[in-house]
């Protein structure tokens, strides 16, 4: 359904993604941040489907081409542990965000996993985003405090998670109401990425249809 481009960072830099576009000509627009596997076909297809519900998607490809397979866990670990996050927020992720807005569209901002803590430090070094949605990743507080984040965020987190744990969601909520921040958050008894359908020894069905359900009419009430 979508296509790959190219597409400006801030900095005159190329950078890749896939972009899939909403049948209507002014679609408001969500960019889309990969979990630390990569680029993966699971991920075009959230843009697919976001297309499908009304939005133009565009997700950035972070790690400049490499994929890794679902069961390689240590490679996955070391392309995230290799990444430059603020670079990649400020420059790819911010230029996707352009990309999107250059006709004068809103912009929402979401991501799964490394791509959720990416959409938090998005919420408070992109100045162009209109709203968030994170999936069950949070940075480290050093990265991006709560009292920083400048549009409103939902955020869909798992019970059983032992990367973005209970007790780092509760630290994250509580940062967030002490600072007056809107935020709608959501716990669901399930596992870490169970929206990713690609994997089912984690997806959860049911939770990732509410959870879908819930962003895209956020989605909605703050992008048009």
């Amino acid at each position: 359904m979508g296509t790959s481009i190219t597409f400006k960072r801030p900095d005159g830099k190329d950078a890749a993604g896939y972009l899939a576009n909403a049948s209507r000509g002014n679609a408001p627009g969500v960019v889309v941040i990969q979990e630390w596997w990569g680029l993966q076909d699971q991920i075009k297809g959230m843009c697919d489907r976001f297309a499908l519900a009304g939005f133009d998607a565009l997700a950035p490809d972070l790690y400049k081409g490499t994929v890794v397979p679902y069961h390689d866990t240590d490679a996955a670990g070391k392309e995230m542990n290799s990444l430059d996050f603020m670079d990649a927020t400020t420059q790819t992720v911010r230029g996707a965000v352009q990309y999107l807005s250059r006709n004068g569209a809103k912009v929402g901002l979401t991501g799964f996993c490394l791509g959720g803590a990416v959409t938090i430090i998005g919420a408070t070094k992109i100045p162009e985003l209109a709203a968030g949605v994170v999936f069950y990743g949070i940075p480290p507080e050093q990265a991006a405090k709560p009292a920083d984040v400048k549009i409103p965020l939902q955020a869909h987190f798992a019970n059983t998670d032992d990367w973005c744990t209970p007790q780092v969601v509760d630290a994250f909520e509580n940062g967030m109401k002490a600072a007056g921040k809107s935020l709608e958050l959501f716990r669901y008894d399930a596992e870490h990425a169970f929206v990713n359908e690609q994997r089912q020894s984690v997806h959860d069905r049911q939770a990732a249809e509410l959870a879908w359900g819930r962003a895209t009419e956020f989605f909605r009430k703050h992008l048009g």
